[in-house]
């Protein structure tokens, strides 16, 4: 476990994807590694990934609304104040076109207008979803943008073939996050 000094605040945002499941072993290798882990789904990301999972490894309660009477200034302000890295996991083709476009109608899409961390994003999606011009477009503008991207890697996908799309692995992308916070 690192010095409380070097413990970092982290906000992993879990898009809606079957890769969802891997954000769980992300943010349990976070939060072990001493990091104080914020988390906020999309409300698609719980049809894969129950909140209490994160909320137990995290030891935080999961963000998903843009209004609770928790958080008066608005969830979009406090869950990314004083943020050091923002991690998107997955990111689906739904947040990467919602990020490049500035569009905010959700708490995920919202958080990230918000935050001023670094911002580490992880695609997952099917081979066909990933080379769509339109996909390659938004992730450009993403990166354009100062976004940090990971994968996707190649291997085989949720919908039963081979392709490139597969979330890159948890602890690929928790070693990335480790570089950039040491950055």
């Amino acid at each position: 476990m690192p010095d409380p000094v070097d413990s970092k605040r982290i906000l992993l945002a879990v898009g809606g994807g079957i890769a969802a499941y891997k954000a769980a072993m992300l943010c349990s290798r976070l939060a072990q590694a001493g990091h104080r882990v914020q988390t906020a789904m999309t409300r698609s990301a719980t049809e894969f990934l129950g909140p209490p999972t994160l909320a137990a490894l995290s030891g935080r309660p999961v963000g998903l609304d843009s209004f609770h009477v928790n958080h008066p200034l608005g969830s979009h302000i406090e869950l990314a104040l004083d943020v050091d890295l923002m991690i998107v996991a997955p990111a689906t083709a739904n947040l990467i076109a919602k990020f490049s476009n500035g569009i905010a109608d959700d708490l995920v899409s919202t958080l990230y207008l918000q935050n001023t961390a670094p911002v580490l994003v992880a695609p997952a999606m099917s081979d066909p979803m990933w080379n769509k011009p339109s996909v390659a477009r938004n992730v450009a503008q993403l990166a354009a943008d100062g976004c940090l991207l990971i994968g996707p890697d190649s291997g085989w996908l949720s919908c039963r073939v081979k392709g490139v799309g597969r979330m890159s692995d948890p602890e690929a992308i928790f070693r990335r996050a480790a570089e950039i916070l040491a950055a």
